[in-house]
């Protein structure tokens, strides 16, 4: 346990001390967030907060990585996930900044789903753990038993998973500290999961502990700043790299089908989304007055600081429900 609570200490530590410099030199370079013409009244007055918060995660996430020498099988690919969409996120907040735009959804998603499918296939490929085989999902069906995925099948599915839960955090980043409070319960879910070693089954896999730990700590000090009022905003280059590296984390845990429990704020988030779309296309109505969630609950009168504790509760509840799953089931309780 000393080396996650080190590492989690360190990289809430780094991000703490260096947040400062990292924010007045965003705000040198300009570096402000463009606010959307289309979005609630009251984030108008968030304009030219400085943006790419992310990058600073990613960075001291990985260069502790590095310094405590955690590379191995369990966490390589988490590692080119993190790396890999951060860069496409840096990249689409540049232009966000430079136009207010932002790059092309179509480029994003072929970006995303060239890593995705990286990602997937090398787990499918190399990954070999003694006593549990990651290289096919195993999903229960009501009434149907078990439906296992392997194969191109499961190289498709991680990777429609992975830019999913990419995407489904990237639009939960939409309050002060919202995505930032999730994700770190999430991750303290899979911390846990990933110590849990089952006999005669998955061992426990202390390296990607310690790299969840590490991304804790920098979630700790990224909200150190972005608390309301924000001084830092995550942007793409934070959102989508920590999603994309969530759902990987999920996969070589063996416990991608979990997700849907532990993340059950970010499903929520993006089937609002989903669910709006095709009511208006199909009905001409909307369900909500505003998607993604968090945006409905701002135009019934609640206040952001109000929506974002309770969706931490929400994400609370909903981890340490799905590490409860995860022991009843590998215990067989």
């Amino acid at each position: 346990m000393l080396p996650i609570v080190v590492a989690l200490l360190a990289a809430f530590a780094g991000v703490v001390l260096l947040g400062p410099v990292y924010i007045g030199l965003l705000q040198r370079l300009g570096f402000g967030k463009q606010i959307r013409s289309d979005g609630p009244e009251g984030h108008f007055g968030k304009a030219g907060t400085p943006t790419m918060g992310g990058m600073l995660l990613v960075v001291v996430v990985m260069f502790l990585a590095m310094a405590m020498r955690i590379e191995d099988v369990y966490t390589l690919t988490p590692m080119l996930a993190l790396v890999g969409v951060a860069i496409l996120g840096a990249i689409d907040d540049f232009v966000n900044v430079h136009t207010g735009i932002g790059v092309r959804g179509r480029f994003k998603l072929v970006w995303q789903t060239a890593v995705a499918l990286l990602a997937a296939f090398y787990i499918e490929r190399h990954f070999a753990i003694p006593g549990v085989n990651i290289s096919f999902i195993s999903v229960p069906v009501p009434f149907g038993g078990e439906f296992v995925i392997g194969g191109v099948l499961f190289v498709l599915f991680v990777a429609f998973v992975i830019v999913g839960v990419s995407n489904a955090v990237n639009l939960t980043d939409g309050l002060d500290g919202l995505a930032g409070g999730v994700l770190i319960f999430t991750f303290v879910a899979y911390l846990l999961i990933a110590l849990v070693a089952v006999p005669g089954g998955k061992p426990s896999q202390p390296n990607l502990a310690i790299f969840c730990a590490l991304i804790i700590g920098a979630l700790m000090g990224f909200l150190w700043f972005n608390v309301h009022p924000a001084q830092l905003m995550m942007g793409d280059a934070g959102a989508l790299s920590m999603g994309a590296t969530l759902a990987v984390v999920a996969t070589i845990t063996a416990q991608l089908p979990l997700l849907a429990v532990i993340g059950a704020v970010f499903f929520a988030v993006i089937m609002s989304v989903v669910l709006q779309v095709l009511s208006f296309q199909l009905r001409g109505r909307r369900i909500f007055r505003m998607a993604p969630l968090h945006h409905h609950f701002e135009l019934i009168g609640w206040a952001e600081e109000k929506i974002t504790v309770r969706f931490w509760i929400v994400g609370a509840l909903a981890g340490l429900l799905g590490f409860s799953l995860y022991l009843a089931t590998v215990r067989g309780l």
